[in-house]
């Protein structure tokens, strides 16, 4: 009894968390075309993490925090040959991307502004609409 008590709970927790971005778009959202800015930026930067391979380091492999998204080399390599990028190009402010490559680059698969899927280890995405609008609406405001 008590356990399926601890589990209930948990997942009106969870259900909790789910809902705690907010519904209503911000102003920053509504100046960006849409895209919610904050959750953009959460997205970015602690679901996706691209500021690991699109960021310069120091010689300690700590991220230059002045110089995040101006690409950089890519941090960790593959121990077999392969087509893996060497290096992360600059993904602040999206550039050489329009809203409609820029969408289809987070929703169908990580596909680079050429038509082709981009190198590993750039993951293949698959975001919904809201959560690519939020993120390109966020990278945007980082030119």
């Amino acid at each position: 009894m008590r356990s399926s008590h601890y589990l209930a709970s948990a997942l009106l927790l969870v259900a909790g968390a789910a809902l705690a971005w907010p519904t209503t778009p911000t102003v920053a959202a509504a100046q960006t075309g849409g895209g919610n800015v904050e959750h953009g930026r959460y997205l970015v930067q602690d679901v996706a993490m691209c500021q690991q391979c699109h960021s310069p380091r120091d010689d300690q492999g700590n991220l230059l925090e002045s110089n995040l998204f101006e690409g950089g080399p890519i941090p960790v390599r593959p121990p077999w040959p392969n087509d893996w990028a060497l290096i992360a190009p600059r993904n602040k402010g999206l550039p050489g991307y329009d809203d409609a490559a820029a969408m289809r680059l987070l929703t169908e698969g990580s596909i680079g502004r050429d038509g082709k899927q981009l190198r590993p280890p750039m993951p293949h995405f698959h975001m919904t609409k809201q959560d690519a609008a939020d993120v390109i609406a966020y990278m945007r405001s980082l030119r």
